[in-house]
């Protein structure tokens, strides 16, 4: 936007220093050339003065004084033919002038001015200069290169202006520009300065902060149902562990108290992560993958199915937070188990790519229904929900989810 606003006004300023300088320009050729003509006719009308009334000597001294003191040679035609002074040949003009009066004539090497003398007792005597092309443009070279310079310096000079005009209109709008990045990137603490640039400018500004202010407040509202929704979610926990514990086979009591246990922390995560401000966040994917692939594998051995894992070392960082890759990896697995019948076995792969990180879920079931994946709708009776938690969790990062039948793939960009 800067260099725009400075060409638009390099050619602006172009334009009207060439409609002020041409113009400008050929009247100063103009005036160089007047001043030269007349400068030749006074000359000229002085000898005719004299033609008129001094004798044949002194004429011929004055004729020949004018033509060494003067740049324009001089001629004096008399009427019987003679030739006073430069001894050039009658020229049309002159024998024009004879007959009709005084002109002047342009010529392709200069400019020929003739002055009739009429009255005098053999006839009209014509008085002849010759003004050459170089006198005709004498100074024009200086005068033009002056207004070049002049012209050059005033384009710089607004130039220079409009750079310091288009600064004090672009950088509050970088600035602008910084702060919906910073909004963007979850940090709702960052302001636009409300009073720099013009007008326009601050009045995107202040909507633009109020606007951060409101995504805040509703955030904060946000996260705080989150948090009241899942500790409500304790008491019909509580009630849960006791009847687990009231379980009279000890290990049926260990298993549901371990489950308990999982979903007490799954809550306590829910109300952390809610409570906790937006950042930059990252976890080890290889780590967070492993984790919930070991929780998972103890389900699958009760229902007896077959899982199988080709998880790559780690560390592999990746821009979500742990607690949403596991949610993500609950998801994908929690739908394995049900969407199909036990028994059904499943693979687990997670591998590192330039610039991403793929997690693929496959099971030997018949696949997903064409329509899943969109929030709320599942082909197996449950809330739809898994696979839109999965998908959110990729596109924070640029990614997304890709379902094909049995397999899901969760792509996470680690350099989007």
């Amino acid at each position: 936007m800067r260099r725009r606003l400075a060409l638009l006004v390099s050619a602006a300023m172009a334009l009207v220093l060439v409609a002020f300088l041409v113009p400008l320009a050929l009247l100063l050729r103009a005036a160089a050339e007047d001043r030269a003509v007349a400068a030749a006719t006074a000359r000229a009308q002085a000898l005719g003065a004299l033609v008129a009334t001094a004798d044949a000597q002194s004429l011929r001294l004055s004729v020949e004084q004018a033509n060494v003191d003067g740049a324009h040679p001089v001629s004096v035609y008399l009427p019987g033919g003679t030739v006073v002074g430069a001894q050039v040949a009658a020229s049309p003009a002159v024998r024009f002038a004879a007959q009709h009066g005084s002109l002047s004539v342009a010529h392709a090497d200069g400019r020929e001015v003739v002055i009739a003398v009429q009255g005098l007792p053999g006839g009209t005597a014509v008085v002849r200069s010759f003004v050459p092309e170089a006198d005709l443009r004498r100074g024009v070279a200086r005068s033009w290169l002056v207004l070049a310079v002049v012209g050059a310096g005033l384009l710089l000079l607004g130039l220079a202006v409009a750079d310091r005009l288009a600064v004090a209109v672009v950088r509050p709008i970088r600035s602008l520009a910084a702060v919906s990045e910073g909004l963007s990137g979850g940090d709702l603490d960052r302001r636009a300065p409300a009073g720099d640039g013009p007008p326009e400018v601050r009045a995107v500004a202040a909507a633009l902060n109020r606007l951060a202010a409101r995504i805040r407040d509703l955030l904060r509202q946000e996260r705080e149902a989150a948090a009241d929704l899942s500790h409500r979610m304790r008491t019909p926990m509580t009630a849960l562990r006791l009847d687990a514990e009231g379980l009279a086979d000890p290990a049926e009591a260990a298993r549901m108290l371990g489950h308990v246990d999982a979903l007490d922390r799954a809550l306590t995560a829910v109300i952390e992560d809610a409570r906790r401000e937006r950042g930059a966040p990252a976890c080890d994917a290889a780590a967070v993958v492993a984790e919930r692939v070991a929780f998972w594998a103890v389900l699958a051995e009760d229902q007896g199915r077959a899982a199988r894992d080709e998880l790559e070392a780690g560390p592999l960082p990746v821009p979500v937070a742990a607690a949403d890759l596991a949610a993500a990896v609950d998801a994908l697995l929690g739908n394995v188990f049900a969407q199909t019948e036990e028994g059904i076995g499943f693979a687990v792969t997670l591998r590192a790519e330039p610039g991403r990180t793929l997690l693929v879920v496959a099971d030997e079931g018949p696949g997903f229904d064409p329509a899943a994946g969109a929030r709320g709708v599942s082909g197996g009776g449950s809330t739809g929900l898994g696979l839109d938690i999965a998908r959110r969790t990729a596109e924070s990062t640029g990614g997304r989810l890709t379902v094909a039948g049995s397999r899901v793939t969760l792509e996470l960009l680690t350099d989007p």
